[in-house]
């Protein structure tokens, strides 16, 4: 990743001067060091917390990807817990009353998506007062995009979710997080098309992100599961398949599934050949997505997104974006199943050497005719299949109303570190 080491130090250093700015009441300034107000009204400053964002949300164990990777994939059976010391993912794969406000892996995301909510405010609201506004737009749409992906996280875990940052605040109900997160995309989109982004802001920001086909891939991602379907559809339709968005590693910041997982053998892995799915939902003999996402050595193990240290992880897969064209269409007030099942063929024949991340079922096309009930239900085992380990299955799980038995939790207790210190935190949920 171009310079991204140097990026990711600078941001280590400007947090520092906020944190010791902000810690203590009896302040010994050094008159060359840079103030908490430096940092978030300069455009430098701006830059460094945005590109930390990415590597609060993208690396490390603690960070939002890996945590929800885990969190959703050993809930939702794509998963398995390979080290029973490991106890705060072997309560997630017992699930129920087992996982609690205590589970770290839980307190991860909640805590995660929490501060990179603050930060990311903190840059769209200040990156509004710079004189540069091609500069500003960048700042602004860039860490939109991780502001919406830590809402759309804290939506699919919770049935609700803060309303904001701060002491004691409020709560909303899932749906109006994921319309939360919509506003914050609408608001980039506005940004970016009043003010184009200027070069001089992407050559400061790690490669590997198409920031327009983020904000509408993002934005079709929480419509949909808002239930706004037309709007799910317009937005995918904006999408540009032809441009790929990647978190990308090198070898200070590595990839977090290789690290933590694959390389290990000791943490997490894939449930069997069939990635967790059972019944009707079993991948198709000769469906090439399994070889691309296991491979076999002893034992079923990672492989795709997590097969090096630095390979690219996908924001969003382009099978996606077409799935959620494919599920719009079916699931509209008047579907239209023929517009669906194009749709969901495409994913269906795609092979790997057409899909620009080498995902590709590379299947015979299906032919129906279909139900509404039959295509979506095709949907969903192709869903699971094309975005294995993406974290997005325990939404569709819910969505596509699959048996509660088969998965170990529906929505997840609040963290103690939550209720302890907010007294508006809604009752746990009873499952």
């Amino acid at each position: 990743m171009k310079n991204l080491k140097s990026r990711y130090i600078g941001y280590a250093f400007l947090l520092t001067v906020v944190a010791f700015s902000s810690a203590c009441k009896k302040e010994y300034l050094n008159p060359n060091a840079a103030t908490a107000d430096d940092v978030l009204t300069s455009a430098k400053g701006l830059t460094g917390v945005t590109v930390g964002l990415q590597k609060n949300y993208s690396t490390t164990r603690a960070g939002i990807l890996y945590a929800t990777i885990t969190l959703n994939g050993l809930t939702t059976n794509e998963l398995i817990s390979i080290n029973t010391g490991n106890t705060n993912e072997e309560r997630l794969v017992a699930g129920g009353v087992q996982v609690d406000g205590t589970n770290s892996v839980l307190l991860n995301v909640w805590a995660g998506a929490n501060k990179i909510i603050y930060d990311a405010d903190n840059v769209i609201n200040n990156a509004a007062n710079l004189p540069d506004k091609n500069y500003a737009a960048g700042l602004i749409a860039y860490a939109s995009i991780f502001k919406a992906l830590a809402v759309g996280n804290l939506s699919e875990y919770w049935e609700k979710v803060p309303a904001g940052t701060g002491q004691n605040v409020s709560f909303i109900s899932r749906v109006d997080g994921y319309n939360k997160a919509i506003a914050t995309i609408d608001n980039a989109l506005a940004v970016v098309a009043a003010n184009s982004i200027s070069t001089s802001f992407l050559g400061n920001i790690p490669s590997g992100v198409d920031i327009p086909s983020t904000l509408n891939a993002l934005k079709a991602r929480y419509a949909l599961f808002a239930g706004n379907y037309t709007l799910a559809l317009t937005a995918a339709n904006a999408v540009d398949l032809t441009k790929k968005s990647t978190f990308t590693y090198d070898a200070i910041n590595l990839n977090p599934i290789f690290e933590i997982a694959t390389s290990t053998n000791n943490v997490i892995q894939p449930k069997n050949i069939n990635l967790g799915q059972t019944g009707a939902n079993i991948p198709d003999a000769g469906d090439a997505r399994i070889p691309f996402y296991t491979v076999i050595n002893t034992t079923v193990r990672i492989n795709g997104f997590g097969a090096g240290t630095f390979t690219q992880f996908p924001i969003y897969l382009h099978g996606e974006i077409t799935l959620i064209k494919a599920e719009a269409y079916a699931r509209q007030a008047t579907p239209d199943l023929a517009s669906s099942l194009t749709e969901l063929n495409k994913i269906v024949t795609k092979t790997a050497a057409t899909d620009p991340f080498g995902v590709g079922a590379a299947l015979p096309a299906l032919t129906g005719p279909y139900t509404q009930q039959q295509l979506l239900d095709l949907i969903y085992k192709h869903r699971c299949i094309e975005l294995f380990m993406s974290g997005l299955k325990l939404e569709d799980m819910r969505r596509f109303a699959q048996p509660l038995a088969d998965r170990k939790r529906n929505f997840f207790p609040y963290p103690f570190s939550e209720r302890d210190n907010n007294t508006n935190t809604p009752a746990d949920p009873t499952f």
